[in-house]
């Protein structure tokens, strides 16, 4: 895998080496030992993989307790992946960085703990794919707004009506949430 762009200090996107020929093609989407040499050295402890239709917005979502590392792909259709710095004392608090992530790209997305992380579906249907460093703490949840106007993500919302779960339309914007409800940043 290369590193193809860190738009934010704790995050990476990344191509891999992919081989083709009339067969197919064959890649490696994870190699501890390579994404270690990339500065990536998390022992990821809990697969998750999802499928949404077209316009269903997921996010953004992190945790406080178990704060979780994220490597995302997408492994059918594709999607306008996003991530916040919500880190306490970062240079870069509640600045956003996104990617178009699709099966034909190939390209992974990898955010430190202390990111929020969302993405929104512009194909008809999409799988979506991520490591995560540690495990699902419902307890430890926590979001912020698709559209918080401080933070001001520009989703490619054309001809799309982004469908939300309850919970996600629930959520206190970036400026309202407690200090101890948002990560440290640690350099």
């Amino acid at each position: 895998m290369q590193v193809v762009d860190e738009p934010l200090s704790g995050v990476k996107l990344l191509t891999p080496k992919v081989i083709e020929d009339s067969r197919g093609f064959f890649m490696e989407s994870y190699n501890r030992r390579n994404l270690a040499e990339l500065g990536i050295a998390h022992d990821f402890v809990q697969d998750n993989h999802s499928q949404s239709s077209r316009g269903v917005l997921r996010g953004l979502h992190y945790q406080i307790g178990h704060a979780q590392a994220k490597l995302v792909r997408v492994t059918r259709g594709r999607v306008f992946d996003v991530v916040v710095d919500i880190r306490r004392g970062s240079p870069n608090f509640g600045k956003w960085a996104g990617a178009e992530l699709s099966e034909e790209n190939r390209l992974s997305l990898f955010a430190e703990a202390g990111f929020a992380h969302g993405f929104l579906v512009l194909s008809d249907v999409a799988e979506f794919q991520y490591k995560c460093s540690d495990f699902f703490s419902a307890k430890d949840e926590r979001g912020l707004p698709w559209n918080d106007p401080e933070i001001g993500i520009d989703w490619p919302l054309e001809g799309l009506d982004p469908l939300l779960s309850e919970r996600d339309l629930g959520w206190r914007s970036l400026a309202d949430v407690a200090t101890n409800d948002l990560p440290v940043y640690a350099p």
